[in-house]
C-alpha cells in the first residue's frame, strides 16, 4: 500500500423511508431523535429539523460509553443552553436509560395538560425514535419495552419497516429505519458516519476510511492510538497509510512474500475504534 486513495462511497436513496416516517409522524405526539455521542453533529439528519416541526423532542447521546465523557458534557451543555432537553445513554447496556420517561414527560406537558382538560388523562404518549443507521434505536426499543423486541445488530439498514412497541403504562414507541440525507455538503460529515458505522461498509474503501481514520486520531488522540497498537515515538508526520502498515507489522498481518496485509489491519483498525477498543473518542467538539 504505498499511497492513499480518496475515499469513495455513497450513502443510497432513501426517499421511501423518509416518505413513510413524514406520513407516520401525524400520528405521534413526541420525537425521540438519538445522535451518536462520537459524532453528535454529523449524525443529525438536517431533514429532521423540518420533518419533526414543533413537536416535543428529546435527544438521547447515545454510545456515550464509546464517547470522551468530557466532550458528551460539553454537547449536553449546549443543548441545553439551546432549550433541548437532553441525556447521554448507552442503549445497548440501558445506563442513562431512567431519564428517558421523565424527560419525556417534560417535553410534552404541554400536551398531557391538553389531555386532562378534554377528559383524556391517562392517554399514552406516543413516541417516534429517529436516528441515523446504526445508531442505536432498536436498542433503545428493546431497553425501554424489556426483551428483545425490535431487531438491532450493530450494522445499519436492519430495521427496515415501521412498529409499535408499548413502554409500561404511559408510552408507546415508534421504531422507524434509520434515514441518511440523500447528499452531504460537507465531505468530513459521509466519513464520520462511516468511521462509525452508519454507512454499511460495503459502499465504502475500507483501506482508505481506516487509513482516514488514523489520521483523525493521529492528530486527536495520538497517546490512545499509540499504546492500543504499541505504536513508539512521534506520530505527528506519518500518514494514515503508514500507520496502517505498521499496525499490520505489529499485529503480524502479513501476506505471503512478507507484505503486509493492509485490508485486514484496515478491517481490524475499523472494527476496534467502532467498539471502543481504541479508546473513548469523540471526533466532534461542542462550539467547535
Amino acid at each position: 500500500m504505498s499511497e492513499e486513495r480518496p475515499i469513495q462511497w455513497f450513502p443510497g436513496h432513501m426517499a421511501k423511508s423518509r416518505r413513510e416516517i413524514e406520513k407516520n409522524l401525524r400520528l405521534v405526539d413526541a420525537v425521540a431523535e438519538i445522535l451518536d455521542a462520537r459524532i453528535p453533529q454529523s449524525s443529525r439528519n438536517p431533514d429532521l429539523d423540518r420533518m419533526v416541526g414543533d413537536r416535543p423532542r428529546v435527544v438521547l447521546l447515545n454510545k456515550a460509553d464509546l464517547a470522551d465523557p468530557a466532550h458528551t458534557r460539553g454537547w449536553l451543555e449546549r443543548f441545553s443552553e439551546r432549550g433541548v432537553s437532553a441525556a447521554a445513554v448507552d442503549c445497548r447496556g440501558g445506563k442513562g436509560l431512567e431519564r428517558f420517561q421523565p424527560l419525556m414527560e417534560t417535553a410534552a406537558a404541554g400536551r398531557i395538560e391538553r389531555w386532562k382538560q378534554k377528559g383524556m388523562a391517562g392517554r399514552r404518549i406516543r413516541v417516534m425514535v429517529l436516528g441515523v443507521p446504526n445508531v442505536g434505536k432498536s436498542s433503545l426499543i428493546n431497553r425501554l419495552a424489556g426483551g428483545s423486541r425490535a431487531a438491532a445488530e450493530d450494522r445499519p439498514g436492519v430495521t427496515r419497516s415501521l412498529g409499535w412497541f408499548p413502554v409500561g403504562k404511559k408510552f408507546e414507541i415508534l421504531d422507524t429505519p434509520g434515514v441518511l440525507w440523500p447528499k452531504f455538503e460537507d465531505p468530513a460529515v459521509g466519513e464520520k458516519l462511516a468511521f462509525t458505522g452508519a454507512v454499511r461498509d460495503e459502499v465504502v474503501d475500507a483501506e482508505a476510511l481506516a487509513c482516514r481514520l488514523l489520521e483523525v486520531l493521529r492528530d486527536g488522540y495520538a497517546r490512545e492510538l499509540g499504546r492500543r497498537y504499541r505504536l513508539e515515538g512521534d506520530l505527528s508526520g506519518l500518514r494514515g497509510c503508514e500507520l496502517l502498515e505498521k499496525i499490520g507489522a505489529k499485529r503480524g498481518m502479513l501476506l505471503r512474500g512478507g507484505e503486509i496485509d493492509t485490508v485486514r489491519a484496515a478491517a481490524a483498525v475499523l472494527d476496534e475504534f467502532r467498539a471502543g477498543k481504541i479508546g473513548r473518542i469523540t471526533l466532534e467538539r461542542a462550539g467547535a
